[in-house]
């Protein structure tokens, strides 16, 4: 083999030594995808290009949800002969074969069926994610996020030079005007809505000064507000830490966005009001409160002054010594009595002791020993002297005591008589 003649393609696997050519691994390449058969693809149509007399119509299919497109290729006559207009942004489902092309190492979808996503289609997908969500528990009042009072600023998604931004502007600005806003302007609608609404929401999530954001957009068919309805944008929402309002469409419009989202307004000029509070509203309900609460303590201090009058007004207060005074009389009458009680008692008392002590003189042993008696003792060494009641008592030698009326004498016993 010369050095002209191209290397034969190898079976065996790829090395460093027995590399691989650039046809064998386009080849190898075709061969894996066209294991893979014919598929069933869901998209939006973002590019159309079928120039009259051509044979083969290209097309650009694109997933909403990320930034991701397909080429397509097509007979002319199947958009032609199409029921529904196929235009671009239009929702799609393609039947087709996928093909590498190995001379430009591109992949091609061929397909041979488009069915155009009707209305009622839409719908019914938009219902079943919307059960789905709610089976998940992302519309949940327990998840929602309570907007702050007075927002330092507010991120605003929205179309450039919208209604919606323009109501949402204005609305705000008027009703404070210190209110600041970040405000990222993305398509609402169409194949690159999802992806530059999600980059956006990101972005202004990740920034800390912002404190809440508006999702806004003014009103449109199904088909312009399914954006707002896309499953990763409403698990986007779920996930922000900022609370996020939603505001899409006109009153009788609910995307999904409305249900995950921590607040639906009904449009965008009612998110501005929601968010915003009015500087002259909130100044007047100051000065209401300021009026009602200097007249509260008007009243307060009007009652509590008749009360202290009315206690004043009272005679133990009016004249606290009047009481003093109406019982003085009493007191010195109660004195009185007390005295003529106690001295009532005392003479009674004496009285008694009187008579006691003439009874004790007349029946005491001073009156018997002054009528001449006597008390006869017998001393006792060492101990208090006893009475002598029998002369056995008294042998003789014994020592006596004899007390008489004016005193005592002592003696000794000589003998007893019989």
């Amino acid at each position: 083999m010369t050095s002209a003649q191209p290397r034969a393609a190898s079976t065996g696997p790829s090395t460093a030594e027995q590399p691989w050519p650039v046809r064998t691994v386009s080849a190898k390449v075709a061969q894996w995808i066209d294991r893979l058969g014919s598929v069933w693809v869901e998209g939006q149509i973002t590019q159309i290009n079928a120039r009259p007399g051509t044979r083969t119509a290209f097309l650009v299919l694109r997933d909403p949800s990320v930034d991701m497109s397909l080429s397509v290729t097509c007979s002319p006559q199947l958009l032609q002969n199409s029921p529904v207009p196929l235009t671009e942004g239009s929702r799609v489902v393609m039947f087709g074969k996928l093909s590498f092309y190995t001379g430009r190492g591109s992949v091609s979808l061929r397909v041979t069926e488009i069915r155009a996503i009707g209305i009622g289609e839409l719908l019914a997908r938009i219902e079943r994610l919307r059960a789905l969500l709610a089976a998940e528990g992302l519309f949940d009042p327990r998840l929602k996020r309570p907007l702050p009072f007075l927002p330092g600023t507010i991120g605003l998604i929205t179309g450039r030079a919208s209604a919606a931004e323009h109501d949402v502007l204005s609305v705000a600005q008027r009703r404070w005007p210190a209110v600041r806003f970040e405000v990222r302007n993305t398509p609402v609608q169409g194949a690159t809505a999802v992806p530059q609404i999600l980059d956006a929401l990101k972005e202004l999530d990740a920034d800390p000064h912002v404190d809440v954001i508006i999702l806004a957009r003014g009103g449109g068919s199904v088909e312009d507000l399914l954006p707002f309805s896309d499953e990763t944008l409403c698990r986007a929402i779920v996930a922000c830490r900022t609370p996020v309002v939603s505001a899409i469409g006109h009153e009788p419009d609910s995307p999904l966005s409305d249900h995950v989202a921590d607040l639906r307004a009904a449009t965008p000029t009612d998110a501005a009001k929601r968010v915003v509070p009015d500087a002259v509203a909130e100044q007047a309900l100051v000065g209401e409160l300021r009026s009602r609460s200097a007249a509260a303590l008007r009243n307060w201090v009007q009652r509590e002054s008749h009360l202290i009058s009315q206690l004043r007004s009272r005679p133990v207060l009016a004249d606290p010594v009047r009481a003093l005074d109406h019982r003085s009389d009493e007191v010195e009458r109660l004195r009185d009595a007390g005295r003529r009680d106690i001295s009532r008692v005392i003479a009674a008392e004496n009285t008694t002791i009187e008579h006691l002590r003439a009874r004790l003189t007349t029946l005491g042993p001073a009156a018997t020993l002054a009528r001449g008696y006597s008390v006869v003792q017998r001393i006792v060494p060492d101990g208090d002297p006893e009475v002598l009641r029998s002369v056995d008592d008294a042998p003789p030698g014994t020592q006596i005591r004899v007390r008489v009326a004016d005193g005592a004498i002592r003696a000794a016993v000589m003998g007893k008589d019989k």
